[in-house]
């Protein structure tokens, strides 16, 4: 059955942007931009008026800015909001996923550059996932009450080391788990988030300033520390090696053939193979299956796995690929991990996997 094109609203002060966004998704026969607008004001009406499936968003415009006008939008028509932002304004795009944005990407360069095919390709890909994303979730996350109080029970069982691997709505999912804890638990956290090159670096700044961990962008040769948390670098891939028979981190430049970087499953195989059953492996929203082969390699590695549950998963793909493939031994809400990756995730939490499976999840995951 043929499906209705996903109807975009353009807004971007700049001329040049707005054309080459426009350029960009009229690539797609799957997209129809239905307006474009200079200007919060504009893009409010243009909003409003038409029936929109996706807006990109500048956020220094004048009249009214792209903060403003995702308030106002997000309280009046709640619609995916995907911040497109220089990278000078890296700290203003988390400022914007905190009141609502789904997701972001680099703004593209006046001058010709071999990367203006690769946000191409990613902003038509990012596009075209937003029928999976559910809005609702979105809305839940900002009218969420504040989180319990942060954990600070003994660790039982806690796993020396947890790889996360996140995408669309990874952000705020990464904030609020991290931001559980009162102190940093006795493990290393490795964290790969599909996210632009330039990016991962303020990003873990953010997590590092607001949160109990000491967290940092990965590098090669760093070592994984108890209460740390190293962040993958956008455009590249966190691996692991072993020097003197000590892991430490091997950053691996992307290729033009990978379809993520960093890559989720690259990072959980990698790390698999040197922590075994001392692995922790979370798969929070996403879209696509990166993390899946992660996934399966850790359980054959005898680690955990833990999948995010539909309950609040901003996009269900790459968590619902795990359990599908039966590589989940837990599928828990949002909330509920931080708990998780305190108590060691007991063995019994395998049979709740198979008594109450995610909605178009076979029963018996095994």
């Amino acid at each position: 059955m043929r499906r209705d094109p996903i109807r975009v609203l353009v807004i971007d002060d700049s001329a040049f942007t707005r054309r080459t966004l426009i350029r960009m998704l009229d690539a797609s026969p799957l997209i129809e931009v239905v307006a474009w607008a200079r200007d919060g004001e504009e893009a409010l009406r243009a909003a409003l008026e038409n029936d929109i499936d996706l807006i990109t968003l500048d956020l220094e415009m004048p009249r009214m800015d792209g903060f403003t006008f995702l308030r106002i939008i997000m309280a009046k028509k709640p619609t995916p909001v995907m911040v497109i932002s220089g990278r000078s304004g890296d700290q203003e795009v988390f400022r914007a996923l905190d009141l609502g944005a789904v997701d972001f990407l680099a703004k593209p360069s006046l001058r010709a550059t071999p990367e203006l095919k690769n946000i191409e390709q990613e902003l038509i890909r990012k596009v075209h996932a937003i029928r999976e994303l559910r809005i609702d979730k979105v809305q839940e996350r900002l009218g969420a009450p504040p989180p319990p109080a942060p954990l600070r029970m003994a660790p039982a069982g806690v796993p020396r080391v947890v790889g996360i691997g996140s995408s669309t709505g990874g952000p705020a999912a990464l904030m609020r788990i991290f931001g559980a804890f009162a102190e940093a638990p006795p493990c290393a956290f490795i964290v790969s988030q599909h996210m632009p090159k330039g990016f991962t670096r303020s990003f873990a700044a953010r997590l590092d300033r607001l949160t109990a961990f000491s967290a940092r962008e990965a590098e090669t040769g760093a070592l994984l520390e108890k209460g740390t948390i190293l962040v993958a670098p956008g455009g590249s891939h966190l691996e692991l090696e072993s020097q003197a028979g000590v892991p430490q981190v091997r950053v691996v430049p992307a290729t033009a053939a990978d379809k993520y970087a960093p890559a989720v499953d690259r990072m959980l195989i990698s790390a698999a193979k040197h922590y075994g059953p001392d692995l922790l492996a979370i798969v929070l929203t996403g879209m696509g299956d990166d993390g899946r082969l992660g996934a399966e390699a850790v359980r054959e590695a005898g680690g955990r796995v833990i999948a995010e549950s539909e309950q609040t998963a901003v996009i269900f793909g790459m968590p619902q690929q795990v359990i599908r493939a039966g590589a989940a031994d837990a599928v828990l809400p949002l909330g509920e991990i931080p708990a998780a990756i305190h108590s060691g995730l007991p063995t019994a939490t395998r049979a709740a996997v198979e008594a109450a499976p995610a909605s178009g999840v076979p029963r018996n995951p095994s």
